[in-house]
C-alpha cells in the first residue's frame, strides 16, 4: 500500500515539474506567463489610470481655481448732483407734475424755497439830464455818495443809499436831511420775492438727459452742477 502511495506522489511531482517547465504546453497545459508584455496587454485602458496621491493635472487646477473665483458684483452707474434755480411758485408746481409723470423716484428730486427781501433806496428825482447834472454837483459838494437809477414807478433819478428794510431807509432819510438834502424820499427799488430751486442730489447721466428734455416745464432754466 505504501508503495502505491509513493509511486503516486512520484508521478504527481513529475507531472507538476513538466507543467511548470512548459513541457505539457503542446497538450494545452501550461502555466500563465507573467512576463512584462503579457501584463501590459492585460491592462484595461491604462491611459485613464491616475495615482491617488500623485500631482493633479494643470487643467484640473485651472478648472478648480475658476470655480472658486467669486463673480464680480454688479457696478452701479455713477451719479452726480445737479440743480436749477429761479422758478416762480407756478413754475415749480408745473415742474413737479412733469417730474412725477416721468416716473422718476421722488427721492431723487427736491424743491427748496428762497426768499429775497425787498430793496429800498433813498431816492431823488425825477430828473432830466440837466437836472441830473446839477444835483450830482450839489451832492459832491455835500460829500454824499450816489448812483444813477431808473425806477419803473418813478423814472430816472439818484439813489443816495440802498437798504433791506423800510425802517432802515427811513433812518437814512433823517441822516441825509441833517446834511442838507430836503427833497429825497424812500422808494422801493425791488419788491420782496420768492423763488424755488430744483435740486437733484444723485442722478445718472441718463436720468439727467431725461429731465433736460422737459424744456417747457423747465421754463428755460438749465441744470447746473450743484454748488
Amino acid at each position: 500500500m505504501l508503495r502505491l502511495v509513493a509511486i503516486a506522489l512520484l508521478l504527481a511531482n513529475a507531472v507538476y515539474f513538466a507543467w511548470t517547465q512548459g513541457f505539457l504546453a503542446g497538450l494545452g497545459l501550461a502555466p500563465v506567463q507573467q512576463s512584462e508584455p503579457e501584463r501590459l496587454n492585460a491592462q484595461i485602458e491604462p491611459g485613464t489610470l491616475r495615482l491617488l496621491n500623485g500631482p493633479r493635472a494643470e487643467a484640473e487646477d485651472v478648472a478648480q481655481a475658476t470655480d472658486a473665483t467669486p463673480s464680480s458684483p454688479e457696478v452701479a452707474p455713477a451719479t452726480s448732483c445737479w440743480q436749477a434755480s429761479g422758478f416762480t411758485a407756478p413754475q415749480a408746481d408745473a415742474l413737479r407734475a412733469a417730474l412725477a409723470s416721468t416716473g422718476l423716484n421722488e427721492a431723487l428730486w427736491q424743491f427748496s424755497e428762497a426768499k429775497s427781501s425787498g430793496r429800498w433806496i433813498v431816492y431823488m428825482g425825477r430828473y432830466n439830464d440837466e437836472q441830473m447834472a446839477k444835483k450830482k454837483g450839489e451832492l459832491r459838494e455835500l460829500k454824499i455818495e450816489f448812483r444813477e437809477v431808473n425806477l419803473p414807478s418813478a423814472g430816472p433819478g439818484l439813489a443816495l443809499g440802498t437798504f433791506s428794510s423800510e425802517e432802515s431807509v427811513q433812518q437814512a432819510l433823517k441822516d441825509v436831511a441833517r446834511k442838507g438834502v430836503r427833497t429825497a424820499r424812500a422808494a422801493l427799488e425791488r419788491p420782496e420775492s420768492v423763488s424755488w430751486t430744483l435740486r437733484l442730489p444723485a442722478i445718472t447721466d441718463e436720468q439727467r438727459t431725461s429731465i433736460e428734455s422737459l424744456s417747457e416745464p423747465l421754463a428755460g432754466k438749465k441744470l447746473q452742477p450743484c454748488e
